[in-house]
């Protein structure tokens, strides 16, 4: 089938961090999925809410009745990994939250997509001690799809997934290939014209760094992203604060318009 009217509900990931910048704006793995909707339907409306540092009750109560008032036939759902990595995490809150929007959105008749979060910890090694949390999660975000009809987007089977290729520098984003990737999936999950599963192909392989580059590494990424986030939790501060959603209103999708998409508020 065609889709019409496009909402987007999410945090960074789905406002498109990693894949552009504050100046010229993000594109993400929302927008391109959007365009491969409008070569289907050039009618296609679309809109996308999510706001970065949004944990998952945030993007409920302040996306969601946004999102109802839209009317979409079909909606994306990416949460709980803000959650994920805050102290005091609890993976069956965080799961019933997600339920509440997977019923209201289902009960309005759209199509809802959903997935499940990588293994952090292959990720940024000192994340390692998060992966009960995502795997447990991830088996409630399973349980609640099947439950309501929602399609659901599987990256924690995909070894490929946690490849630093497929993230950007902060390794809290998806890089430009992670974004054109999970838009494939999605695409692929609702069986969209001309999609296919060649996202799930693994990366071509590439040999280990030395132990030195490696270390160095990890002190760049501690200094250059691990501490600023640590100190933004400790001052109480989010990334999101002040922000908006960059596309707020359904509006129509330009195929073959490679410009990111304007920044958010």
């Amino acid at each position: 089938m065609t889709y019409s009217r496009y909402v987007a509900l999410g945090d960074s990931q789905t406002e498109g961090l990693g894949d552009g910048d504050d100046v010229r704006g993000h594109r993400g793995w929302a927008d391109r999925f959007a365009e491969q909707l409008a070569r289907a339907n050039p009618d296609l409306l679309y809109a996308n809410l999510a706001v970065r540092g949004r944990q998952a009750a945030q993007i409920r109560d302040e996306q969601l009745p946004v999102a109802l008032e839209l009317r979409p036939d079909l909606a994306t759902v990416m949460a709980g990994m803000n959650d994920i990595i805050r102290p005091g995490f609890d993976a069956a809150q965080v799961a019933a939250v997600l339920e509440d929007m997977f019923v209201a959105l289902t009960g309005a008749g759209a199509r809802v997509v959903t997935v499940t979060f990588p293994d952090i910890g292959a990720i940024a090694p000192l994340a390692r001690p998060l992966r009960p949390r995502v795997l447990d999660l991830n088996a409630r975000i399973r349980d609640a799809a099947a439950r309501h009809g929602v399609t659901l987007v599987d990256t924690f089977r995909l070894a490929y997934v946690t490849d630093a290729r497929m993230w950007s520098l902060d390794r809290l984003h998806a890089s430009p290939e992670g974004h054109a990737r999970f838009a494939a999936g999605v695409a692929h999950a609702l069986e969209l014209p001309g999609s296919d599963d060649t996202w799930t192909a693994p990366l071509p392989a590439l040999a280990a760094p030395p132990a030195w580059r490696a270390a160095a590494v990890e002190a760049r990424w501690l200094a250059t992203f691990l501490g600023p986030w640590l100190a933004r939790r400790l001052r109480g501060r989010s990334s999101g604060d002040g922000r908006t959603a960059k596309r707020p209103l359904l509006t129509p999708v330009i195929v073959g318009d490679q410009s990111i998409s304007g920044t958010s508020g």
